[in-house]
């Protein structure tokens, strides 16, 4: 069992930047691939961007390319996305998610965070 802890979301102005964490704890492996996705009201979660075991390989989703980048510490179990030039349409529940997968946007087998909010206002 792996457990994933977000932190970092909170209420920010169209334009601005935040940083979001994700620590893991229990059984944890550098092998994971880590990523984060995103939930609006009323949609579907939706594919943000993932990092490869080492940090050195990343995949984007388009609506964020240019603008977020995502990061990993496998000495501190963490994995970081930096979010920039931020829109009214990045507003959603975040969640950081752990697979042995590889890099997909589409884990069958992820461990999930519990999510943390981040609203963007115009």
């Amino acid at each position: 069992q792996v457990q994933l802890l977000e932190s970092g979301g909170g209420l920010v102005q169209a334009g601005g930047s935040l940083r979001l964490s994700c620590a893991a704890s229990g059984r944890t492996s550098r092998q994971y691939a880590m990523g984060w996705f995103r939930q609006a009201p009323g949609k579907e979660r939706e594919f943000v961007a993932i990092t490869d075991w080492n940090g050195g390989y990343a995949v984007y989703a388009d609506s964020v390319k240019g603008r977020f980048t995502i990061s990993r510490d496998n000495a501190k179990n963490t994995v970081y996305l930096q979010m920039s030039s931020l829109k009214p349409e990045d507003t959603a529940v975040y969640y950081c998610a752990a697979s042995l997968e590889g890099v997909t946007t589409t884990p069958q087998g992820a461990y999930w965070g519990q999510g943390t909010q981040v609203t963007v206002s115009s």
